[in-house]
């Protein structure tokens, strides 16, 4: 059982036993109150009262009897347990904690305690399990929940927020409520990390965090991506303004750029309908908006106030960026960078790297859970099996784990697989000992369905893995194809991703199904991203997978299926297209 899960356990039963003793003396006080003479002789007037008739006759007779007993004393009635508990300050705050509504935790995410402004609150929330902290309530939250980090930004000290000016002498109260978290977060080994992402009082950055990161937590490629680009109509230019005061310039007002603050709500539409975003060259935000443009898949034109010699004016190439689209290579390349290197979960992980996190935490990678991919293969023989090891290992993103039948474990591709680091599962698909188990050197003969598995077989692959998405490998993918794929995924929120089925193989029945019907009609309009109702899996979700359901009908099943376009050009180079990634690993847990 994970430290988490032990703590909330014991102290649920605390609660409960605590719950038990005050309902044990209140029936306790209950029975005193009905024995006590006082209230017999109350009752008794009342009768009489109510029946003045045959009750005043009653009356002296009832109160002598009462007055008769009132001398005996019942020591067996009066004796209290002596094990019974008494009621502590600990009840009192478990009433309170459950009134902050704080909901356990999940095993495959961090928890975090967060005193963070609302654009680090969105970007970390796919990525973190966030218990967000108020000046009011934060004694009891942090009393209340197991949290593993406590994560505070700057940009929570900004005016407006709840945590306004914290830091600040002037704010006094919530500055001694964010010390006592710290303090009490130093006190249960939980470590602390400030994201220095706005101008915040200097106070805030002494109050005693284990780790203050220069930055915001990256880009979230949940918001920022070009998925919805085709649906976002604008101007093919706009300017991105650090701050609202400042000035537009004159050139850029001629040309009818679009204006757009940096901290605007559909600045994300705005990126998307732009071929060219032009940012401020001097400025804290210039690295973070040219990363949310790349994301967004506009080229980007810095413009620095003072003239510079060797640069192109702003008049000759805005208009020429403006009039020419970024070819889908190039958009696929830069989103690539993004996603390697700058995106939410990737910055998450290094800045928790070293961290000394609790015993029976995950592990600071926990943010990157979300990418890990599991490869299911059934390579036939030996030219296969190297075929799939060669992939796998040039692939700019590394799988997680590798499953693969039990008959093909021994074969030197998946040997080498395993030499790499990967880890190798396996699973049977038939009885130990068959012909079928002793040769891998022939074709599998009469099975059919998509790369020659039926449904039910791809399951039973699934069902060995436990990364939270999947690959069929069925041919080789290329450097770049894998982490694209999982881009997307992560980009769109679709559970899964391949090439659009056109329904072009009539004798493929885990494709082809029968007659189709209105609502499975392919949709082919050429772009690189785009949710149609079928499609030819390449990434799905293992939970999908294991389910034994053709692809054809995971549409109307409720499943959510993207297809992505093809990649019309090899890119760059790892690490040669000015990113920092060189390793294939990035993003790969297990």
């Amino acid at each position: 059982m994970k430290r988490r899960e032990q703590s909330q356990t014991e102290q649920l039963k605390q609660a409960l036993a605590e719950r038990e003793a005050q309902l044990q003396e209140a029936r306790a006080r209950l029975a005193a109150v009905e024995g006590s003479t006082s209230l017999q002789v109350g009752r008794a007037l009342t009768a009489a009262a109510k029946r003045p008739g045959r009750s005043l006759v009653r009356l002296p007779r009832d109160l002598y009897r009462l007055w008769r007993r009132s001398g005996q004393t019942n020591h067996s009635e009066r004796r209290r347990p002596a094990s019974e508990p008494v009621r502590s300050f600990d009840a009192e705050r478990q009433e309170a904690r459950l009134l902050t509504g704080v909901a356990g935790g999940r095993e495959d995410l961090l928890i975090a305690a967060t005193v963070v402004g609302p654009a680090i609150q969105t970007a970390v929330d796919p990525y973190v399990r966030t218990v967000p902290l108020r000046p009011h309530d934060a004694q009891i939250v942090m009393d209340g929940v197991d949290v593993d980090l406590v994560l505070v930004s700057s940009s929570a000290a900004a005016p407006g927020s709840p945590w306004a000016h914290v830091g600040d002498p002037a704010a006094a109260d919530r500055t001694r409520a964010l010390h006592w978290v710290l303090e009490s977060a130093a006190a249960r080994g939980i470590p602390a990390v400030l994201l220095d992402d706005a101008p915040a009082p200097p106070a805030l950055r002494e109050l005693g965090f284990d780790r203050v990161h220069q930055g915001d937590a990256g880009v979230p490629l949940h918001l920022f991506n070009p998925v919805a680009a085709d649906l976002a109509p604008g101007p093919a230019a706009v300017y991105v303004r650090a701050t609202p005061d400042q000035p537009v310039p004159d050139v850029l007002a001629d040309l009818g750029v679009r204006v757009v603050d940096a901290d605007a709500a559909d600045l994300p539409d705005a990126l998307r309908a732009a071929n060219v975003a032009v940012v401020p060259g001097a400025s804290p935000e210039t690295d973070r908006l040219r990363r949310r443009a790349w994301a967004c898949g506009a080229r980007v034109v810095t413009h620095s106030p003072a003239p510079q010699p060797a640069g192109e004016d702003l008049a000759v190439s805005v208009p020429r960026l403006r009039a020419e689209e970024p070819t889908e290579t190039e958009q696929r390349e830069l989103l690539r960078r993004v996603f390697l290197d700058e995106a939410t979960p990737v910055r998450l992980a290094s800045v928790l790297d070293g961290l000394d996190l609790a015993s029976g935490t995950s592990g600071t990678d926990l943010p990157l859970r979300g990418r890990s991919v599991a490869v299911l293969a059934d390579p036939a023989g030996e030219a296969d099996a190297d075929q799939l090891a060669a992939d796998l290992l040039a692939a700019r993103l590394r799988p997680a784990e590798v499953v693969v039948p039990g008959t093909a474990a021994k074969l030197p591709g998946v040997k080498r697989l395993r030499a790499e680091g990967v880890t190798v599962r396996t699973v049977r698909f038939s009885a130990p000992d068959t012909p079928e188990e002793l040769t891998r050197d022939t074709a599998r003969d009469g099975e059919d369905g998509h790369g020659g598995l039926t449904a039910q077989r791809w399951a039973a692959l699934a069902e060995r893995a436990t990364a939270p998405w999947a690959h069929p490998w069925t041919r080789p993918l290329g450097d770049h194809r894998l982490v694209d794929l999982v881009c997307a995924a992560e980009c769109s929120g679709a559970d899964a991703v391949g090439t659009a089925d056109t329904g072009a193989d009539p004798d493929d029945p885990l494709a082809n199904p029968g007659e189709r019907g209105y609502f499975d009609r392919p949709t082919t309009g050429g772009q690189q991203y785009e949710f149609v109702s079928a499609i030819t899996p390449e990434l799905a979700r293992t939970a999908l997978l294991r389910r034994g359901w053709r692809p054809r009908e995971w549409n109307r099943r409720g499943s959510r299926l993207l297809a992505l376009g093809p990649d019309h050009g090899t890119g760059a180079d790892p690490g040669g297209d000015g990113s920092s990634h060189t390793a294939a690993q990035t993003g790969a847990v297990g």
